[in-house]
């Protein structure tokens, strides 16, 4: 077994197929084809069974491509450190962030991450669960993760500030005349959710729930973006980090009373390379404080 053959397992779970894996990857599908029945004998299990949508990992082959997504991500990680000089880091640096966290701060640290190492490739995205983000940092497939908590609190996990949460108001809304929204003049107002299993969505069910409040719920989507520009057009009100507001709607964002914020824990893998260290220390460098008031219109 080699680690290439993970490689090409990984791309035919990605693609579904050995024929789009091969064009991923840029090599000759007869040759996937045979590295793949190889690492299948070596293994003594088959790893993905054909659908009429293409092929499918079996239970055995999804747990197996867990444990390779790890080990690709490792050599990757060590090839990377190998190679780096002094001005000339390279490879692949993966960095998730729980859902809204680090909307306005994570693109000029990595646009200055980029100009110091322009050879490095980095790969973003963001985890609606707070859950499945602390699995994959345990799992070691993350270099760097932007989340709320973590639940071993280990040495690696550095508090970054607090993000503070605010309410986005349709258009004309009577609330928006006040510097602050006390939260209990939101009862009876319907509200744009997020989906039931993110943390996003956790954060608004408990601050309703504290402050007496019942979740009238007038829609789900699954971005902060996307709850706020549906809160400015008046089909609810909704909750999001205010980092997350995007622009042309800030006129239309109250911070709340009482005030609602999370922590916001920058974790780095351990035995931290220099590309994740370093984007730590611009992570650092950004501004983590609390929302500065909002100008109410006249």
């Amino acid at each position: 077994m080699s680690l290439r053959q993970y490689e090409y397992a990984l791309a035919v779970a990605q693609e579904g197929s050995v024929t789009a894996a091969a064009e991923l990857l840029h090599v000759a599908q007869p040759s996937m084809s045979q590295q793949i029945r190889g690492l299948e004998r070596d293994l003594g299990v088959q790893l993905f069974t054909r659908t009429p949508t293409g092929l499918v990992p079996t239970v055995v082959g999804r747990a197996f491509l867990r444990e390779a997504e790890v080990a690709v991500s490792a050599s990757r990680r060590a090839r990377a450190t190998a190679r780096a000089g002094a001005e000339d880091l390279v490879g692949e640096l993966v960095v998730a962030a729980q859902m809204g966290f680090g909307t306005r701060q994570l693109p000029g640290a990595l646009s200055a991450l980029r100009r110091r190492y322009p050879r490095l490739e980095i790969s973003v995205f963001e985890e609606p669960s707070s859950a499945e983000l602390e699995q994959l940092c345990r799992r070691g497939v993350l270099d760097l993760a932007l989340m709320a908590a973590c639940e071993r609190s280990p040495s690696d996990a550095h508090h970054l500030g607090d993000e503070e949460f605010v309410v986005v108001l349709g258009s004309g809304h009577p609330l928006l005349a006040a510097d602050r929204v006390e939260l209990r003049e939101l009862e009876g107002e319907p509200w744009v959710r997020f989906d039931r299993d993110s943390a996003l969505d956790a954060v608004l069910l408990n601050v309703l729930r504290d402050n007496g409040l019942a979740p009238a719920t007038a829609a789900r989507v699954s971005q902060t973006a996307t709850a706020a520009r549906w809160a400015a057009q008046g089909l609810g009100v909704t909750l999001v980090p205010a980092s997350a507001v995007p622009p042309a709607h800030e006129h239309l964002v109250r911070p709340v009373s009482p005030a609602v914020s999370q922590p916001v824990i920058a974790v780095l893998r351990q035995a931290a390379g220099p590309a994740e260290t370093a984007l730590h220390e611009l992570l650092r460098q950004e501004s983590w404080h609390k929302s500065a008031e909002f100008t109410p219109v006249p």
